[in-house]
């Protein structure tokens, strides 16, 4: 079992990565890829039942990376883990790669093709309905962005998911309020977000999306209602992690100059220090 600050030191350590991945591509989602970093270094590290060595186990829980364009924390995580190896990152967005700028299931341990937005909830349903069906206790883990809660194929899964009963489905929202235009409020008004799921039969749950403890605090009491699906609303902060990208739309897609690249490592290798200093210091204190 990892500890929680073992999952913050590897999110950032994910951060620096994917910022290095995006800068050599010069292409990429970086806002959302920050964003939604600690959402997915939880399930991977913590909360998933996977296995980087036998990535078709048929008892795996699944992930579906609906908001498939923040494809690239998910591609660092799966190599830190294994799925694929580690250098194969220095590949992404290049000619020939299978490691494009959205999820590929030419890669190991992507369940499916994503990019258009919209179309992983339906797809999740599937397979929690095909878990069902098949007496199995595998869980489905959808992430969805918010500017995607626009797209109408979102909310007839969630009726569907509703109506199906299916408990062993998490809905997942990077809350992070931005997208490509502006805010969502602005280009499409989402709120009261949590009161509409609510309405389509779900079991709404909102967390900070970067507090670990309230993650797995969340994770671990799904399902809370039997019958019910759980859609967790993760309030998050696009751009997460590096100061001057932080809550700015147009860093939705821009790619760091070779001395934003450099101050970005800085600000993460200090968030590291604090966090080894803090751990010396409990140590000490043990």
């Amino acid at each position: 079992m990892a500890t929680v600050r073992e999952l913050k030191r590897k999110s950032l350590q994910i951060r620096k990565d994917l910022l290095t991945i995006i800068h050599a591509a010069k292409g990429g989602h970086t806002g959302g890829s920050l964003s939604n970093a600690d959402i997915l270094t939880a399930l991977y590290y913590e909360v998933m039942n996977h296995d980087a060595t036998n990535p078709k186990w048929p008892e795996r829980d699944r992930f579906v990376a609906s908001k498939g364009h923040c494809v690239e924390s998910l591609w660092c995580i799966l190599a830190d883990l294994g799925y694929f190896p580690k250098e194969e990152l220095s590949t992404y967005s290049q000619f020939g790669t299978r490691l494009i700028g959205h999820p590929n299931n030419k890669v190991p341990g992507v369940e499916m093709n994503t990019g258009a937005l919209g179309h992983g909830l339906a797809v999740s349903v599937g397979m929690a309905l095909a878990a069902k069906k098949d007496g199995k206790s595998y869980r489905v883990f959808c992430l969805m962005g918010d500017g995607e809660q626009a797209e109408g194929s979102v909310w007839e899964a969630a009726m569907a998911g509703a109506h199906y009963k299916l408990d062993n489905l998490v809905g997942i929202i990077d809350r992070n309020r931005l997208q490509i235009s502006g805010s969502t409020e602005d280009v499409m008004a989402l709120e009261p977000l949590d009161r509409k799921w609510e309405a389509f039969g779900w079991h709404v749950v909102s967390v900070d999306g970067h507090d670990y403890d309230a993650l797995l605090k969340a994770f671990a009491g799904v399902p809370e209602i039997a019958g019910k699906p759980t859609l967790l609303l993760a309030n998050t902060v696009k751009g997460k992690g590096v100061s001057f990208a932080e809550n700015k739309p147009e860093w939705h897609h821009h790619v760091p100059s070779d001395e934003q690249l450099k101050q970005a490592h800085e600000e993460l290798d200090a968030a590291l220090a604090a966090l080894a200093d803090e751990e010396e210091r409990s140590e000490t204190h043990a």
